[in-house]
């Protein structure tokens, strides 16, 4: 499913005009990503946690000449399911 999906489905459910829809959903995202990029937590209950994690500096291996590579230390974001989330998925 796509932004675009989701834009059309809550536009037929609600009535509302897309472009209004999209702009809402646009700037969800927006705010999503800002508070992310500061590192907070976003919470959304019954829904999951969204949180970024650092992950440590380590040693890989370049796959054909099998020589060590450093991967520098690095940000991820990581998303954990909500309890209604997992018991609609299962």
């Amino acid at each position: 499913m796509t932004k675009k999906d989701i834009v059309l489905k809550i536009s037929e459910e609600t009535g509302f005009k897309q472009i209004v829809v999209k702009k809402v959903v646009h700037k969800v995202f927006e705010v999503m990503l800002s508070a992310l990029y500061k590192g907070e937590k976003i919470e959304i209950r019954n829904f999951g946690v969204f949180k970024v994690k650092r992950r440590k500096p380590r040693v890989g291996r370049n796959p054909k000449t099998n020589q060590p590579v450093p991967v520098p230390e690095r940000k991820t974001v990581v998303f954990k399911p909500g309890l209604e989330m997992k018991q609609k998925i299962r």
